[in-house]
């Protein structure tokens, strides 16, 4: 089901059924993981290659889209706010027909988008991973400008460098598009404005999240404070941290991340871990870093 119609806006979207097929009627469903990527460079491609394929493998159904204006996805003028994100993955969750509490993976932006959709629908989500995730933050006005800052200046460089073009010439086609389509989105659609409206999650809300949490955040990070603020605010947070890593975990960092969500999956959403994460990577301990408020999970 590459394309999938919600909120009359047409979303891409990609579904790996756990390994070996749906389970049999007379089974339970298998859990059902939704990725939810970062913003304007990114798309669901960034977990295609890294890890829906591990998270299905496991025994999860995991599910893939595009945000609004992303990769494949319907560029619309408007429509790229968190409450319109929200609303978008609520949508293509009943056209998908999954009424079920999923699992949400999100990456950089895409901590806003399932920290909202947590806290609007909690009955609709039974558990977060957050991956250098944009979010909560105790001071707005420093995390409204940090971002729309960079993607002010982003914005500047797409068009007055016309680097989409010069990356065609050289033939590199496939990132020549992708900037291009980037392009588009921040200088021709309502993005920048539609994220000066938005606020971050505070503390306060953050308390009362009622789904468990896995904070995985590089070392060297700029973000990596966020994570010790959800630590201090989750009720049942698991933070991560990941050494000499920054903000690039998802692509650089792989191997570790798998080693430390397929084992907090296969807890909380009754996944298989498979062998190579049994055979003790993590010398033992697989959540290795501070625990659930405290007590190891």
């Amino acid at each position: 089901m590459p394309e999938v119609t919600a909120r009359g806006t047409r979303f891409h979207v990609q579904t790996i059924e756990p390994r070996g097929g749906p389970a049999p009627c007379s089974a339970a469903p298998p859990p059902t993981v939704v990725f939810v990527h970062g913003l304007v460079m990114d798309n669901l491609s960034s977990f295609y290659s890294t890890l829906a394929w591990p998270v299905a493998a496991a025994g999860a159904r995991a599910v893939l889209y595009d945000l609004r204006g992303h990769g494949r996805s319907e560029r619309t003028p408007a429509g790229y706010g968190a409450a319109d994100a929200v609303a978008d993955l609520f949508a293509l969750l009943d056209e998908l027909g999954q009424r079920r509490p999923v699992h949400l993976v999100a990456n950089s932006f895409g901590g806003v988008i399932a920290l909202n959709a947590a806290l609007a629908r909690p009955d609709r989500v039974a558990g977060l991973v957050l991956i250098e995730a944009h979010g909560p933050a105790e001071r707005p006005v420093e995390w409204s400008e940090e971002m729309l800052n960079s993607l002010g200046k982003f914005g500047l460089v797409l068009e007055y460098e016309e680097l989409s073009g010069r990356l065609m010439d050289t033939g590199d086609r496939r990132h020549g598009k992708q900037v291009a389509t980037a392009e588009a989105l921040v200088n021709g659609t309502t993005l920048i404005d539609d994220l000066a409206a938005a606020r971050p999650v505070p503390p306060a809300e953050l308390a009362t999240l009622a789904c468990p949490v896995l904070a995985v955040y590089g070392e060297h990070s700029g973000l990596a404070g966020t994570g010790r603020l959800l630590l201090r605010s989750v009720p049942g947070c698991t933070l991560h941290i990941m050494a000499g890593h920054a903000h690039t975990v998802l692509r650089e960092g792989t191997a570790e991340l798998l080693e430390v969500m397929l084992p907090w999956l296969s807890h909380h959403a009754g996944t298989k871990v498979p062998a190579a994460v049994n055979g003790d990577p993590l010398n033992g301990d697989p959540l290795n870093e501070v625990a659930v408020n405290g007590v190891a999970p």
